[in-house]
């Protein structure tokens, strides 16, 4: 009798389908939640691959160019107020003004 060859779990995945985390391929993750003074502030960092648009850093006042590594910050419940930062804008208002970060853990 031969036996059949055993197959090897696609590239970055194991043999039930999930990362290396233990997590299932593809599964949903909140954005990390900032708590500062002023308020909580979900933060999402965007690939420059992601990036089309001109926009407008609030931290230093300059333009994030298409291609430009970033991130989209806004309040909980208020996606329409969500602003773009550079990374070392954003990190500077924080170290100012943080109180505590919550997050995936």
């Amino acid at each position: 009798m031969t036996r059949r060859a055993r197959r090897r779990p696609t590239r970055g995945r194991d043999a039930r389908g999930q990362n290396g985390r233990g997590r299932p391929v593809g599964a949903w993750l909140p954005d990390p939640v900032v708590v500062l003074r002023d308020g909580e502030w979900v933060v999402r960092p965007v690939t420059g691959a992601a990036t089309a648009k001109v926009y407008r850093c609030p931290g230093c006042d300059h333009e994030i160019n298409p291609g430009t590594a970033h991130l989209v910050v806004w309040p909980p419940e208020r996606v329409e107020d969500r602003r773009h930062w550079h990374r070392p804008c954003w990190d500077r208002r924080c170290r100012a003004a943080r109180l505590r970060s919550e997050g995936p853990g």
